[in-house]
């Protein structure tokens, strides 16, 4: 076995070596220390990586937890549990102002979404210069923030600043997929096969008249897009990274999020993405197993979980911004957002920037095949997702949904509106929201108090924890946690003046959601609440003191020097 070890290790290092060569990465010299390596499944819920398990959906996760290799536990990641919220707090330790996947700017009458360039591109540069990312000389491969890395690839606060094709020219493409012919034809085998796949499942949907189903026309191209093409380059990237003995590496596993919102965190769309993202952890795993480079530590996580839920709409007949308007006066001006999948719109624009690559770097006539390619990518985006949300809306009542959690804007006032202002404006308003079955809570703010109604009872939060009535958290087991994650969102310039949670029925686990989605994230109840951390025996972590997604910040600061 030493032996075929030796020579795995030859084969590959004089394999990526001249992959890197082509790709115009160098090799980073070593300084000794352990380099780490952080995988995040994007969306898998503890409770429902258990599921899997068991059902035998994650073999590879399976093996290294029976072996002792890795320990999993749970942790939580906060409120909101949104990716731009969870890693910020992971890769910055910060993610104040954040109090939402999509939220409005009162002053400026704009609509912001985290996952626009221009919007993460102006909140990494806050949160680098509040505090230092985990991945200094490292590299981020498909996530919202790059936790200042060196190379950042696929990553929205970076968009633009690298490109994985931009060092290959002319017949560069070409050794690239002679060194890999396996590997290339694997993407074309699978990617056809995602598509056929695709179209089965929404064939039979249709003809059962199923719920739910995805009915965009961006759907099946994406789908292939985040399953096959770019998992693999991420995975390929890795490779390579740990050949090159980068300190730092960081790359997020998109696929099963996105299927899980569209048919539910258990269904079997969403647990083969699941498969094949075990797959590729397993290969990143043996490779770094074979010691080419610095020893690394291997970290697998999830940034939120994810409940199940029903589209309030679907429920009731009516957004809940609708709701609101026949609440506070049909002649009120509406601006409601949700539901459009900005990581789907990512995931295309990241395609276009690296056919552009493609293109420059490809005399023609085979530099018209990733033109083509890539316009035929822009006919079909719904709008630009780098000038998204730039427009101003100064209409009087602004709804912003992100899952099951809602920020609602009244702009009778210019400023953020404290409960007794939105009550001498709309007396019935927060009674007639309280009462209607779709919402579990309101909240608001009266001075440096946070209050939080529910059904039965009222909660005050300030210096203590004052029920009046029966607790409208009672329904979940970690109340105080809960209470404090709230008072702090709430307390955010930019939250709404009110905010509202989507109804949670906990013997079912189940919530409504205001997007049109039959799984969220972002809000309160349920599986959404509890993220997984899969750590090494020798790590000593102690995940049940983590309470927010800034506690992991610190746990890699304190283990790798990097405060």
């Amino acid at each position: 076995m030493g032996v075929v070890a030796a020579l795995l290790g030859s084969f590959y290092s004089a394999k990526y070596a001249l992959l890197a060569r082509r790709l115009g990465l160098p090799h980073v010299s070593s300084d000794g220390r352990r380099g780490f390596i952080v995988i995040q499944i994007d969306g898998l819920a503890y409770d429902y990586l258990l599921t899997a398990l068991e059902r035998g959906y994650a073999p590879a996760l399976q093996r290294m937890l029976r072996r002792g290799e890795l320990r999993l536990h749970p942790w939580k990641p906060g409120i909101p549990g949104t990716t731009p919220a969870v890693q910020a707090g992971i890769l910055f330790g910060n993610n104040d102002e954040l109090p939402a996947y999509r939220w409005y700017d009162k002053a400026a009458g704009a609509t912001l979404v985290s996952s626009t360039p221009s919007v993460a591109q102006a909140l990494q540069e806050r949160f680098s210069q509040q505090g230092r990312g985990i991945l200094q000389g490292g590299s981020s491969y498909m996530n919202m923030f790059d936790g200042d890395a060196s190379l950042s690839v696929f990553t929205v606060g970076s968009i633009g600043r690298h490109r994985f094709f931009e060092s290959i020219r002319g017949l560069g493409f070409f050794l690239l997929f002679l060194l890999n012919p396996l590997r290339s034809l694997r993407v074309i085998v699978l990617a056809l096969w995602e598509y056929l796949v695709d179209l089965a499942q929404r064939a039979q949907a249709a003809i059962r008249r199923e719920t739910p189903r995805p009915l965009g026309r961006m759907f099946p191209f994406l789908r292939v897009m985040s399953n096959v093409v770019l998992r693999e380059i991420q995975t390929f990237s890795a490779l390579l990274d740990i050949y090159r003995g980068v300190p730092a590496l960081y790359t997020t596993y998109l696929g099963y999020d996105e299927l899980a919102h569209h048919y539910g965190p258990l269904s079997k769309p969403a647990l083969r993405a699941l498969r094949a993202i075990d797959a590729r952890i397993q290969r990143i795993d043996n490779f770094r197993r074979l010691g080419l480079s610095r020893p690394y530590d291997l970290f697998i996580l999830s940034d939120h979980g994810m409940t199940e839920g029903t589209p309030f709409a679907r429920e009731f007949g009516q957004t809940v911004g609708e709701l609101l308007q026949e609440l506070v006066g049909r002649s009120v001006a509406l601006s409601e957002t949700y539901g459009v999948s900005r990581q789907d719109l990512m995931r295309a624009l990241y395609l276009q920037e690296e056919l552009q690559a493609i293109e420059e770097n490809v005399a023609p006539p085979l530099s018209r095949i990733p033109q083509w390619m890539r316009s035929f990518v822009a006919r079909r985006l719904p709008f630009d997702p780098h000038a998204w949300g730039e427009t101003g809306e100064h209409t009087e009542l602004v709804v912003r949904s992100s899952g099951s959690l809602c920020h609602v804007y009244l702009n009778a006032r210019p400023e953020q509106l404290d409960l007794r202002d939105v009550i001498s404006l709309y007396p019935s308003l927060i009674s007639s929201l309280v009462a209607h079955p779709g919402i579990w809570l309101v909240i608001g703010r009266d001075g440096d108090s946070v209050i939080i109604f529910g059904r039965e009872g009222v909660l005050s939060l300030d210096e203590g924890y004052h029920v009046e009535g029966q607790d409208p958290l009672a329904d979940v087991p970690y109340a105080h946690w809960a209470a404090r994650q709230i008072a702090r969102m709430a307390r955010f310039r930019s939250s709404g003046d009110l905010i509202l949670m989507g109804s949670y029925d906990p013997d079912a686990r189940h919530v409504c959601c205001f997007e049109e989605q039959w799984a969220c994230h972002g809000g309160l109840g349920g599986p959404q609440d509890m993220a997984l951390l899969m750590v090494e025996p020798d790590v000593p972590w102690d995940a049940t003191a983590v309470q927010h997604s800034t506690d992991i910040y610190t746990l890699f600061t304190q283990r790798y020097g990097l405060a």
